[in-house]
């Protein structure tokens, strides 16, 4: 089973690339976020017609989430992080598709900080935790998958001071990605693949993708009843370099 996240940052304005790449790597779920449409501007008969269901949260302008299920249908188990009612942005879906439940993950990028964005980031990252946690304890097979606005490591970010300020590299943001992970899940890449640089990010500035001046943002964690079912881990990241791409490529996991 090949369950992927993208982050495809408007999914009309790039869906030929996304029906493209999902043509040529057949994922089986695939997790997407920043949709940048509301409900009823997703290309519901497009991925239709491309041979996968669909939930979706979407959010006019900014922010939308969604998973695609290959042949299937997902099932919707949330459409909204719990925690705080009042808040509206279209960042978290979760569905059951063939026996697993997977997320989507937008989590708020916290720039600039300090300040109330970043104050928002970690807040809403303390909500996730809360819910993981209750998630772990059911003892459920569960892929969080999703674009966390994190590089967890020095090694998820390439050589660089430039972005020493920048909320995604933060000493408490990689504290919060730490101690989810620290509930028991597994950060499937980095399992597989512990001292390599890989990145699923790179900004469309400064000519970062020739360089390859990327950072490791999009991630898939596993629940301890997924742990021994991994496989591979990767990253599709010639995705990054077709016209008319998305700043992320997909990042995914196969599960026997």
């Amino acid at each position: 089973m090949k369950i992927a996240t993208f982050n495809i940052n408007n999914i009309n304005r790039r869906l030929p690339n996304l029906l493209a790449w999902m043509r040529t790597a057949k994922p089986d779920v695939v997790a997407l976020q920043e949709l940048k449409a509301s409900d009823g501007e997703f290309p519901a008969a497009a991925i239709e017609k491309s041979g996968y269901g669909a939930v979706w949260c979407g959010q006019k302008t900014w922010n939308g989430v969604a998973i695609l299920a290959r042949n299937a249908e997902p099932v919707l188990t949330r459409d909204r992080l719990p925690g705080k009612p009042a808040d509206h942005e279209a960042r978290y879906i979760e569905a059951a598709v063939r026996g697993v439940i997977v997320t989507s993950i937008y989590l708020p990028n916290g720039n600039p900080q300090p300040g109330p964005k970043f104050d928002y980031k970690l807040d809403w990252f303390a909500r996730l935790k809360r819910h993981a946690r209750t998630l772990i304890k059911q003892d459920l097979p569960v892929v969080l998958a999703g674009d966390y606005n994190v590089a967890p490591d020095e090694i998820d970010i390439y050589p660089t001071r430039s972005w020493d300020k920048d909320a995604l590299i933060q000493p408490k943001s990689r504290a919060a990605f730490a101690s989810l992970v620290a509930q028991g899940w597994c950060d499937a890449i980095r399992e597989l693949h512990p001292e390599k640089r890989i990145y699923t990010f790179w900004d469309y500035k400064r000519n970062r993708w020739p360089r390859d001046a990327g950072l490791r943002l999009d991630h898939l964690l596993l629940s301890p009843a997924l742990v021994s079912r991994l496989a591979k881990a990767g990253v599709d990241k010639k995705v990054r370099g077709e016209e008319g791409a998305s700043d992320h490529a997909p990042a995914w996991v196969v599960l026997r």
